[in-house]
């Protein structure tokens, strides 16, 4: 059943962050708003990135707590074996109370519209519509003034031979599984695959990663350095150069993996394979070539730094942008397209002072530039790395593991980029985010107030360190 055109002045595909961020800032204005989800409402944050799987770790890192505790002197626990259908449950109950409050029902505070089905463009490039099918097969016509692709990103898995044959487990899919592997191979080093694997050894899994060069390779080197010590403390194998060349089951069910190992072939087997080798934008079917709006090599919609695409009334917000893969900056994505489309504010998408945080225990967080990176764009900078022995509040974690890092422009002294590797890092990126869009200097940095014993106080140390020997200062020493 056909029904007639709604007209709009903004029309959303998708409903997660960036979609949720630009309806609200447009309904603001007093747009009339269109929301239309062919999926679950809420997109991948709270249903299958980062809502579960930070719940997922918080649970792991309590048992490892638990496991770990003999670091203490006079401390002794156990932790048994854990109920994965009781985790699982109780992280879908969590997930569904989150899209609830916070998706569904501020749809319905807010009082846009919101359609569930499929949208495909229809039209011509100066006039876009989209055309909407229902799951019941009812299919209606969207006009509106603007447009907003925001419908995210998907697990993406490298062309291996077999691969597909053999199956394999990804992001979303091994955040619902009803047992625990006994063993797990995991392919990729970036953030998921850090993550992930550190969650899966934590509940009980006997984990090796196969990482093409190193952990988190484009974060510092030190960062890779210091996940291999914790990794390798926690059990987990790290197995570098290593690039997968085919994949097939054996007579068990388990997985066998053949890759080269620094140009050596080597097998590796599992219970169960994990691929966490990036995401690829979702576009396919959305019809955009109709309109005139032009993609990536990866499906990506292009767009300049005001978010708008080749087409002057589509836009576009998050993942589907292939821009860094944040939930905050698909929130970020979405108000300034809103802005930029309703009030010729022409912002821009400025990611500078991006934070980047990967909740790894312990985890990481980088502002800025790497060293690498403010050597490439001319700067000639010096840096300080000070590691976690001359944080005291690591110390009384009785967990050195990590390092705080600056790098700053030698001439003026600005510092450009800091990486933290400790627990809890993830709390300084806000502060780091601050120093930066400041333009604060190291000596500025290293003679501001800090309180003792947190971990914010090795920003401070660091900071120090490029006049001090902080090897000589005194536990509380301002």
């Amino acid at each position: 059943m056909v029904v007639g055109t709604e007209r709009y002045d903004l029309a959303v595909i998708g409903s997660g962050g960036g979609a949720f961020a630009a309806a609200i800032r447009a309904t603001n204005l007093g747009k009339r708003v269109v929301m239309i989800e062919r999926d679950t409402v809420g997109g991948t944050c709270v249903n299958t990135g980062c809502a579960p799987s930070k719940a997922l770790l918080a649970a792991a890192e309590a048992r490892h707590v638990a496991l770990d505790a003999t670091r203490f002197p006079g401390i002794a626990t156990t932790a048994g074996p854990v109920d994965i259908p009781a985790l699982i449950a109780a992280k879908d109950d969590l997930v569904g109370a989150m899209r609830s409050e916070k998706y569904l029902g501020l749809a319905a505070d807010y009082g846009w519209d919101l359609h569930h089905g499929d949208a495909r463009f229809a039209g011509t490039p100066a006039d876009p519509i989209l055309q909407v099918t229902s799951p019941d097969g009812t299919a209606e016509t969207v006009s509106a003034e603007h447009y907003l692709v925001a419908t995210g990103s998907t697990p993406w898995a490298p062309p291996v031979d077999g691969l597909e044959q053999a199956g394999y487990l990804t992001s979303t899919t091994a955040m619902a599984l009803d047992h625990l592997p006994e063993t797990l191979l995991v392919i990729g080093g970036g953030y998921v695959a850090l993550e992930q694997a550190q969650l899966f050894a934590r509940l009980g899994s006997r984990v090796t990663m196969l990482v093409r060069s190193r952990l988190a390779s484009h974060e510092e080197p030190e960062t890779s350095s210091a996940l291999m010590e914790v990794f390798a403390d926690e059990g987990i194998r790290v197995v570098r150069r290593t690039v997968p060349t085919a994949v097939r089951r054996d007579e068990s069910g388990g997985v066998v993996v053949t890759a080269t190992v620094a140009g050596k072939p080597e097998e590796f087997r599992a219970a169960d394979l994990l691929i966490a080798a990036g995401r690829r934008p979702v576009t396919e079917g959305i019809n955009l070539e109709a309109v005139g709006v032009r993609t990536g090599d990866q499906g990506q919609v292009l767009i300049d730094t005001s978010l708008v695409s080749s087409n002057p009334r589509v836009w576009a917000a998050g993942d589907v942008t292939g821009h860094r893969e944040f939930v905050y900056v698909a929130a970020s994505h979405g108000t300034l397209a809103v802005d930029n489309a309703f009030t010729g504010t022409r912002r821009e998408v400025d990611y500078r002072h991006l934070p980047r945080v990967i909740f790894t225990t312990p985890s990481i967080a980088a502002i800025g530039m790497t060293d690498k990176q403010a050597r490439d764009a001319g700067i000639r900078c010096e840096c300080r790395v000070l590691p976690l022995e001359y944080v005291p509040r690591a110390l009384v974690n009785r967990d050195t593991r990590g390092f705080v890092k600056i790098v700053a422009d030698s001439a003026t002294g600005r510092i450009v980029g800091i990486t933290a590797v400790a627990k809890d890092a993830g709390e300084l990126a806000a502060a780091g985010v601050y120093i930066l869009e400041a333009g604060m200097t190291v000596d500025q940095v290293a003679n501001l107030w800090s309180p003792y014993l947190t971990m914010s106080e090795g920003l401070k140390l660091a900071a120090q360190s490029f006049t001090t020997d902080v090897t000589k200062l005194s536990c509380c020493a301002a």
